[in-house]
């Protein structure tokens, strides 16, 4: 089959400079003889342009070198179509990317690419919003409102940022449904995992997986700040899971459950993120897997 692509890149994503990325590509495409060509990413998200032109154009493969704000906007205008979602991970994160272990070195990353070989991957809708890597709300949403608002991105300015947010310790009030049972909590934040991390090889769903069908969710409730921060970092660090709500949820520091689908009544109105990137929070959260949403290029 022949390859034609589309090169979608973020100047602004993380914090490398794109030139020798633009010519890396440039002198390895051509020298596949592969037509391809390259797209700024749009500052308002909207890609339903993209539609029409693959179409037309007989796209096989979009290619976006960017973070998971980025795929999220692209693959959501995709869903619907037959394409092939390639990621050279250029943002401040990378949590699908490298969940799908995608090299961050972009020429590693090309060679995925090039050898073509894709797998189906999960997303979810959360409010009929979609997500393709991991949401939440709470303290890590904080945080990623508060990185929205920051002149320099980049790993140092998000832990700056979650550093800030955690001596400004907060919880937030949740009822959450999820497989018959009702869940009432004091929680420091809830997250929906599709990956299996952050981003930066930080781990907080452990068991999840791109393409079970499963959404991951981890809930680390109320405690002293000090616990809470120990049991986090054991969590992250041990991949310690219980995949179950046998106990009760206020006895234990994390809680992780594995769904379909959950509702989350926010009744504190904490704040919301989809994909790293901040989202305005609603007071009740209808949160469903799609299995199989799109097909990526992965090693």
């Amino acid at each position: 089959m022949n390859r034609k692509f589309i090169y979608l890149i973020n100047p602004i994503s993380g914090t490398k400079n794109k030139g020798p990325l633009i010519n890396h590509i440039f002198s390895k495409t051509s020298e596949r003889n592969i037509p391809f060509e390259i797209i700024d990413t749009k500052k308002d998200g909207d890609y339903s342009f993209l539609k029409e032109k693959i179409a037309a154009e007989q796209i096989t493969d979009v290619i976006i070198c960017g973070g998971d704000g980025t795929i999220n906007q692209v693959v959501k205008a995709l869903l619907t179509v037959k394409v092939t979602i390639g990621i050279i991970p250029m943002g401040s994160g990378n949590g699908l990317a490298l969940a799908a272990r995608i090299s961050k070195n972009y020429r590693k990353a090309l060679e995925i690419i090039f050898n073509g070989k894709t797998s189906l991957v999960d997303g979810f809708y959360v409010n009929n919003q979609f997500s393709c890597m991991l949401s939440g709300l709470g303290f890590d949403a904080q945080v990623a409102h508060d990185f929205s608002l920051q002149k320099s991105r980049g790993l140092f300015t998000y832990i700056k940022q979650s550093l800030k947010n955690f001596f400004n310790y907060k919880t937030y009030e949740f009822i959450i449904h999820i497989n018959g049972e009702r869940i009432n909590t004091d929680a420091f934040f809830v997250s929906i995992a599709n990956s299996n991390q952050f981003g930066n090889y930080i781990t907080i769903a452990p068991q999840a997986s791109l393409h079970d069908g499963l959404l991951d969710i981890i809930i680390v409730n109320k405690k002293n700040k000090v616990f809470t921060a120990f049991s986090l970092l054991q969590h992250i660090k041990l991949g310690k899971v219980k995949a179950d709500i046998s106990n009760q949820t206020k006895k234990k520091s994390i809680t992780y459950l594995q769904s379909t689908r959950l509702t989350i009544e926010n009744l504190s109105l904490a704040p919301l993120h989809i994909d790293g990137e901040p989202y305005p929070t609603a007071a009740n959260i209808e949160v469903k897997v799609i299995p199989s949403a799109f097909n990526l290029l992965q090693p």
